[in-house]
């Protein structure tokens, strides 16, 4: 049994009804602050582009005003989309923001576009290829981060030896062969699209090969948590996630919207059924609600980090449900390292 579980969150910037990207910005650096006070460990960003109210396009922009204005919480990506950058571009940026905040910047990176396909055509031509060339490109930017790409006739100043971690962000057993393969961190994306989340951790566990970047497996699972004093409050504020879901798979690009009294006649059969697949990991309710389904999920991955994202439409109801998580995963560290002081 591990002792400790350490906690981050994944942020997408989601503007909610009647707001705008400038407040929707204050936010998320009021979320930031938080979360560094409570010492919550990570705090990412993730790329996506063309989703109306959705602000975090700009991602390694955002990373860097985030990081400016905490002071030790780790701020990354959750993440870049590498088939819409040159992996020399984000060597170039995120060395630089290494330099700038030292022992600080993660880097997740992702294979999907973050966005429609025609929106990806926009971005990048050749976008198909570059997605198919996801493993050439990730071990690029790993040169381009190292001392040795010195002697190297394509340099990333000023990101060489800067080593900044790397995480490989995923949804399936691909993302975990290749996190395997290469000896890398894997985050899996449980929050949107939990199916194969088990098999993967399994599978990445089980071929796992040893790098100079990690001797051993490196998991973390991203899911939703939405908490409050009561499991009825908690279950109404969730009712704003099911909304973003449903307008999701509808493609229909609103704003997140107000809580609903109750979701009865909102969505038919089929609406209903790949809303609860893609919501099937959250964790919704009061503190011991969540804790107790929250260390059996721990028991059953064996995950060594947890990250959580929390659509929730009030900010202060949401500051609130951030509050209460993290007094939770202490609670959960705290049984858990009793377990294995008992065992031993």
């Amino acid at each position: 049994m591990k002792k400790n579980i350490p906690i981050s969150i994944l942020e997408l910037a989601v503007i909610s009804q009647d707001s705008n990207a400038q407040e929707t910005f204050q936010k998320t650096k009021e979320l930031a602050q938080l979360a560094d006070s409570l010492g919550y460990k990570r705090f990412w960003l993730a790329e996506h582009h063309n989703m109306a109210h959705v602000a975090s396009t700009a991602t390694v922009i955002l990373i860097g005003y985030i990081a400016s204005q905490t002071s030790s919480i780790r701020v990354g990506s959750g993440g870049i989309m590498l088939p819409n950058h040159a992996p020399l571009i984000v060597a170039e940026q995120f060395g630089t923001l290494e330099i700038l905040y030292p022992n600080r910047i993660d880097l997740g990176l992702g294979r999907a576009p973050g966005t429609d396909g025609l929106t990806a055509q926009a971005i990048r031509k050749d976008f198909y290829e570059q997605s198919q060339r996801f493993p050439q490109n990730v071990a690029a930017l790993q040169k381009f981060f190292s001392i040795d790409n010195a002697a190297s006739s394509v340099r990333a100043f000023p990101a060489e030896g800067t080593n900044v971690p790397i995480w490989i962000l995923g949804s399936s057993m691909d993302s975990a062969a290749l996190a395997a393969a290469n000896g890398l961190a894997y985050a899996f994306a449980g929050h949107f699209a939990p199916k194969q989340m088990y098999q993967a951790f399994e599978y990445y566990r089980d071929n796992f090969e040893p790098s100079k970047y990690l001797d051993k497996p490196k998991t973390m699972a991203c899911v939703n948590a939405i908490l409050a004093n009561t499991d009825e409050e908690a279950e109404k504020l969730a009712t704003s996630l099911t909304q973003m879901f449903l307008n999701l798979i509808r493609n229909d690009r609103k704003a997140l919207q107000p809580p609903l009294d109750s979701l009865d006649g909102i969505m038919n059969e089929q609406e209903h059924f790949h809303v609860n697949q893609m919501t099937a990991c959250s964790f919704v309710g009061s503190k011991s609600k969540v804790e107790a389904e929250l260390e059996q999920f721990i028991d059953y991955t064996q995950v060594d980090e947890l990250m959580v994202t929390s659509p929730i439409f009030n900010h202060k109801d949401k500051l609130k449900s951030i509050q209460l998580l993290k007094e939770v995963i202490d609670s959960v560290n705290i049984d858990r390292e009793d377990f294995v002081l008992h065992q031993n």
